[in-house]
């Protein structure tokens, strides 16, 4: 089915990290975005081209992982219906208020329990005199310093299972499933969703600990493929572990490069180039098992940590290992 657009897009996103300082600096130094406020632990950061106020909201917490993901429907009516659904689903929370610079906010969780929010009155950002952009048809100037990044592009969600989360956000949000990994016995192991023109803007992997509620990483979009290949030799300047990449993605052709930020949580760097989805018959892309073992676009092996890496962590006694095909190794 077409997507609804009823969401005009992924908003911001809330990151949990134990060491807050830390986390900060490379949000601000490396990544180059803008710090715009603070709300008790938390602080708000603006990424350059975001027409909203606010791109992160990073909050100091006992470990890593995601907080809410909020996301602005298309009009005042969109919501109403957008509420209307969630209520149905049983998965609502109630109103609240919104983060600064939102209006109030319907939160509610997806299947596998990561918290959402939806909202549609928003406080558009102003820059500073020293951050005004010289052309009026952008949010800020470009910084000078850091990567820096343009905007939040995506969130890959860690699930137990992945095709509740799948379904939910097709069925009851109104997102388009653009492409999906298919193991050989028919089991999803990730499917990439998507609100807008882009790819992607919501992906769900299977979690191998078997655990609901984690993080695989949030993307933040660059202009070019060239800033993804400043941001490594940066990475090393700043003492930013790299983790993977660049490299070129063969599900969705994204150009990428995985870091860490210094709370454990898995950051990309992404570009898409000019690849967009515009079919209204668009269907997705199934993946199988033999294509994935292929490694990425060009032929690069997926790490072994990519699999198992998530925020917050998963102590030893807590996880229910997923079993797995050995193909699966190089599922992303």
């Amino acid at each position: 089915m077409p997507p609804l657009h009823e969401i005009a897009h992924l908003a911001h996103v809330e990151l949990r990290t134990p060491v807050p300082e830390q986390s900060l600096e490379f949000f601000t130094g490396y990544l180059g975005l803008t710090e715009v406020g603070s709300q008790g632990d938390s602080v708000f950061l603006h990424a350059w081209d975001d027409y909203e106020r606010t791109t992160i909201k990073l909050t100091a917490h006992t470990t890593s992982g995601i907080g809410r993901t909020n996301l602005r429907a298309a009009s005042p009516e969109a919501l109403q219906r957008l509420v209307q659904r969630i209520e149905a689903s049983g998965r609502g929370t109630g109103w609240q208020d919104g983060d600064p610079g939102c209006g109030p906010t319907y939160v509610f969780t997806e299947p596998d329990g990561h918290e959402m929010g939806v909202y549609y009155e928003s406080e558009w950002y102003t820059p500073p005199a020293e951050l005004a952009p010289s052309l009026k048809n952008q949010a800020a100037a470009r910084p000078a310093h850091g990567v820096p990044v343009r905007r939040l592009d995506h969130v890959n969600y860690l699930g137990a299972d992945v095709v509740p989360n799948r379904d939910y956000f097709r069925d009851t949000l109104g997102a388009l499933v653009t492409e999906q990994i298919v193991l050989d016995d028919g089991t999803t192991a990730g499917s990439w969703t998507t609100f807008t023109n882009k790819g992607y803007d919501a992906v769900w992997t299977r979690d191998w600990t078997g655990s609901s509620g984690r993080l695989h990483h949030i993307a933040f979009a660059t202009d070019t493929r060239e800033d993804i290949l400043r941001a490594a030799d940066l990475a090393l300047d700043h003492g930013v572990f790299i983790e993977t990449g660049p490299h070129k993605h063969a599900i969705q052709q994204t150009f990428f490069l995985y870091v860490y930020e210094p709370g454990g949580n898995r950051i990309e760097l992404c570009n898409a180039g000019a690849r967009l989805v515009i079919a209204p018959d668009w269907q997705p892309v199934d993946w199988t098992e033999a294509e994935r073992a292929k490694g990425q676009a060009w032929g690069l092996k997926t790490i072994e940590s990519f699999h198992t890496h998530g925020t917050p962590p998963v102590p030893q006694g807590e996880r229910v290992t997923v079993a797995s095909d050995p193909a699966e190794g190089d599922a992303w």
